[in-house]
């Protein structure tokens, strides 16, 4: 069954609902007709089975079957800090990553990152914005992730919470350096109450002094393993090692 988000919820049990704003990707794309059923997602967590019972260009409506709670939302926040990459490059994480489970994205400016300054930055938000709601809807998701203001590199050090994961390939021949090693014990507690923050670098990866730099302010250094990743792999790598750790994945 098809699955939009649609504001003005939450809805209950037997009321109309204006899908106008849904009406040309009902018509024009999946061919639908009057008496066919969708799921309306509030974006709170909540989805409602629907019935279709008028479709036009300007008045669209559908009457409201039966709601459920969406069970698909990991339970721990995850935010990725992504520093900035090629266009199609940092599309693909937002994409794959709000299919495995990233709960709040955020694009870093970093020393070595290629997209700057944040106004340039910014003019990519509205295409993001739709990409992140796609890959919610087709993913089961009940919420759809948010998108943080771009911020630079010192800047976000300071602002993020939780347990702070940062993967460098410089670290992988260290022993029990090993992401999927540092979410255990009391670490794990931490995650799941504060929420996991993991930052990844641009194509070109981390200066040392940035390391140094977000080491001095809680970050723990971590390992993906002994091959070097490219930048939008090791996100998707280290997003699914921490929500797999968390259970977050069975």
């Amino acid at each position: 069954m098809h699955r939009f988000f649609l504001t003005g919820g939450p809805f209950h049990i037997g009321q109309r609902v204006d899908i106008t704003l849904i009406s040309k990707q009902l018509t024009s794309v999946l061919r639908a007709q009057p008496g066919d059923e969708i799921t309306l997602l509030d974006g709170e967590g909540n989805a409602s089975t629907a019935s279709i019972t008028s479709l036009s260009k300007n008045n669209s409506t559908a009457r409201i079957l039966e709601q459920y709670v969406v069970q698909t939302e990991p339970k721990t926040a995850l935010t990725l800090y992504q520093c900035t990459l090629k266009a199609d490059k940092f599309e693909w994480v937002l994409q794959k990553g709000t299919e495995l489970g990233v709960t709040h994205f955020v694009p870093i400016i970093s020393t070595r990152s290629i997209v700057r300054p944040a106004s340039k930055v910014l003019q990519k938000y509205e295409r993001w914005r739709r990409i992140l709601q796609e890959a919610a809807e087709q993913s089961g998701r009940g919420r759809l992730p948010t998108l943080g203001e771009p911020l630079l590199f010192n800047a976000m050090l300071d602002i993020a919470t939780g347990l702070k994961l940062l993967p460098w390939e410089e670290k992988s021949q260290e022993k029990n350096a090993a992401l999927g090693d540092m979410i255990h014990d009391n670490m794990k507690r931490t995650a799941e109450r504060d929420g996991v923050s993991l930052l990844i670098g641009s194509e070109g990866g981390f200066e040392a002094n940035e390391i140094d730099a977000a080491h001095e302010r809680g970050w723990q250094i971590v390992s993906l393993g002994p091959r070097i990743l490219r930048a939008e792999t090791a996100a998707l790598a280290a997003t699914a090692i921490v929500l797999d750790q968390l259970d977050e994945m069975g």
